[in-house]
């Protein structure tokens, strides 16, 4: 990677600010349901503590709209560190907690840390010029540290105070461990995969998904289309798809998607239609050529679609998911999604990349997480990575000498 790592840097007895994703779900008593993008960073913080660093931690969480709001404080997120510390290590690990990201008691905080002491500052967007990407605030955040580590991949997408502009502001800025991993992932996905490359793309929008079908058209072998999307596709080819969702201001785009994809774009064959979205519709499974009855709706891909895709997955070497095929957090139409989820974990001779909450969600729902070669932490900055876009917080930091 061209751009400095945290393996890089000199550590010992520096002051490192780290940018982390620590923007986890909370439920009503602002308990963590799901720590993992705390966990993902962890190896970044071990090192920074290992190498004699004082550490300091920044994050935002939730939308406060610029103002403190006691539901989306951190306080959680630095006891739930010292828990994976102590987990770890034992030991009596303390993660001191500012109440502010800037100000007198984050400043006398950051000056009595030691070397392998950890601090977490209050969420970055109690203060509108986080996201405003203030300069004097920068500034301030810059003032409490020596060198900077942004492992904040899901963040990366936007130029904020704490991922861009900071970095004007200290002598040395560098890619966390996490960063470092998505990066290499998606990067190599995009610049020199292991072939056939295929990419599977789902959800409700080819809108959300059009600049990534045009930049992955040219990268990869097979590119197949499934989820709601899939609907703009067959209607342009002018398939009758019932009340299924569709943009009809997209159907032109669509025709020139297929047209330039020199047959890599693949459709659904067959669907599951339904008249409602519950567990207990009456479904039925027909061909895409056939007539979709009034009042129905394609809600997944059907089974000759799931043969057609495992086939092409079973060969790929390179996988990479964003999108579901189809409704899957209601029963009976989950068989699509699953599929996929499970066929990329069975191609054990091959990279599997996914990216997209709605696909993270259905390989922890099929059971496979574990068997997948890389499971982005950034939905949005994924998105964005793979429409070809310079991310604002990797573009900042400092190129390797």
């Amino acid at each position: 990677m061209p751009k400095l790592s945290i393996t890089d840097l000199s550590l010992n007895k520096k002051t490192v600010f780290i940018r982390v994703d620590f923007n986890v779900p909370l439920d009503d008593h602002s308990h963590i349901t799901d720590d993992t993008r705390i966990r993902e960073s962890m190896p970044t913080i071990e090192l920074a503590m290992a190498r004699g660093a004082k550490v300091i931690l920044a994050s935002h969480l939730g939308r406060p709209k610029g103002k403190p709001n006691s539901k989306m404080s951190l306080a959680s997120a630095a006891k739930r560190v010292e828990e994976l510390l102590y987990e770890k290590h034992g030991g009596d690990p303390v993660v001191h907690f500012a109440k502010d990201c800037i100000g007198p008691e984050a400043d006398a905080i950051v000056k009595r840390l030691n070397p392998g002491d950890v601090c977490l500052l209050e969420n970055l967007r109690f203060h509108p010029e986080e996201e405003a990407n203030d300069p004097t605030f920068a500034k301030q955040l810059a003032a409490l540290c020596d060198v900077y580590v942004n492992d904040a991949f899901g963040s990366a997408h936007r130029a904020h105070a704490s991922t861009e502009g900071i970095t004007k502001f200290v002598a040395q800025s560098a890619a966390g461990l996490l960063m470092e991993k998505e990066l290499k992932y998606l990067g190599k996905a995009l610049e020199s995969p292991a072939r056939p490359f295929v990419a599977v793309l789902g959800g409700a929008k080819v809108s959300d998904k059009i600049e990534v079908i045009q930049n992955l058209l040219g990268k990869v072998d097979v590119l197949l289309i499934g989820g709601a999307m899939a609907y703009t596709f067959l209607k342009s080819q002018g398939k009758s798809i019932g009340k299924s969702l569709v943009e009809d201001d997209k159907l032109e785009l669509a025709k020139i998607l297929l047209a330039k994809s020199k047959g890599k774009l693949r459709l659904p064959v067959d669907h599951v239609m339904a008249e409602t979205v519950t567990i207990d519709a009456a479904t039925k499974t027909a061909s895409v050529n056939d007539a979709v009855p009034a009042g129905w709706m394609g809600l997944d891909i059907g089974p000759e679609s799931i043969q057609a895709f495992t086939s092409e997955l079973t060969k790929a070497k390179t996988i990479v998911w964003n999108g579901p095929m189809g409704v899957f957090e209601c029963p009976p139409f989950a068989a699509g999604t699953m599929a996929v989820a499970n066929a990329m974990a069975a191609n054990k001779d091959c990279i599997t990349i996914i990216g997209g909450g709605d696909s993270v969600a259905a390989v922890h729902m099929a059971g496979v997480a574990a068997q997948i070669t890389h499971i982005s932490t950034g939905g949005g900055a994924s998105l964005e990575f793979l429409e070809g876009k310079k991310l604002p917080g990797v573009e900042a930091l400092s190129d390797k000498p």
